[in-house]
């Protein structure tokens, strides 16, 4: 069980943590183990088939006086401002200032712990919150990182539009593009390339959305929608360990999938309930 002393988090956000939440732990390799821990469940109950998705910003380490730095972790969605890293609680070789690289050192735990990376997406935000700093550049992204658990999964190709003509060029490079290819319904599909589609590309331009909500770490429903339709089957499971608002629940329930959730905040559990409640029935 985590501990941790209010006065050091934002009034505005003391009401956001529980006890048990991730996020507050004395330094990044404690949280580390702690998150890898959780995903070593999830591990667990995943189908052989399944693809877990995990969203991560990172963080700059600091002295811990001042104001609270961002730090953002899984559950954190649209990152939630929480407590910066203080220097000296961390191994002597990090100096301060340093990026902390939280979400690589995340994705090489959870390999070391059995879990095959596919893919390292970035989710560039074109209307990030801007930053006042004047020695480094404003960050606009926060990683995506694509695991599975075994060599044959489940992943139904997702296409984008192309951002030019295909050329001769393109397609003599591209000698595949002439197949038709299969869904994993059976159902022939014409090639995305003969439809001015190509396979989607790892670096997702997707804007923030406000919440008006309670909840101040809600990701937009476009950041949820291609890794469901990509790596769930219609009638498939959704799970979500860290629930919050509940987006995943309502993408989820869009796309004709089912979902669990997980969530500690009784008060995100209603708001998560009446969101998706919200979402209207399909007919049959």
């Amino acid at each position: 069980m985590n501990t941790y002393n209010k006065k050091e988090i934002p009034e505005h956000l003391q009401k956001y943590f529980e006890p048990a939440e991730l996020g507050l732990e004395p330094t990044f390799q404690e949280y580390i183990n702690k998150l890898c821990d959780i995903f070593d469940e999830v591990k667990r109950v995943l189908k052989k088939e399944g693809t877990c998705w995990v969203n991560m910003g990172d963080t700059y380490i600091s002295t811990g006086e001042g104001r609270h730095a961002g730090y953002t972790d899984p559950k954190y969605k649209n990152g939630r401002v929480g407590r910066q890293i203080e220097a000296n609680a961390l191994p002597q070789i990090i100096p301060e200032k340093c990026l902390a690289q939280i979400p690589n050192r995340f994705s090489i735990e959870m390999c070391n712990r059995g879990w095959i990376l596919r893919n390292e997406i970035i989710w560039h935000k074109p209307n990030c919150m801007p930053s006042s700093v004047k020695d480094r550049f404003t960050v606009d992204f926060e990683k995506l990182f694509f695991f599975v658990k075994s060599k044959k999964y489940y992943f139904e190709t997702q296409y984008e539009p192309f951002k030019s003509e295909p050329t001769k060029l393109r397609d003599k490079r591209n000698e595949n593009y002439g197949k038709a290819f299969l869904s994993p319904l059976g159902k022939g599909l014409r090639n995305g390339y003969e439809q001015g589609a190509r396979n989607k590309r790892a670096v997702w331009t997707i804007t923030t959305k406000p919440f008006r909500e309670a909840h101040f770490a809600t990701y937009p429903e476009a950041l949820c929608e291609t890794p469901i339709k990509a790596g769930c089957p219609i009638g498939g499971i959704v799970l979500d360990p860290f629930f919050g608002a509940g987006t995943t629940g309502v993408v989820a329930k869009k796309l004709d999938r089912n979902y669990l959730g997980i969530e500690l905040n009784p008060e995100y559990i209603k708001i998560a309930q009446a969101r998706i409640k919200a979402v209207p029935e399909k007919l049959l």
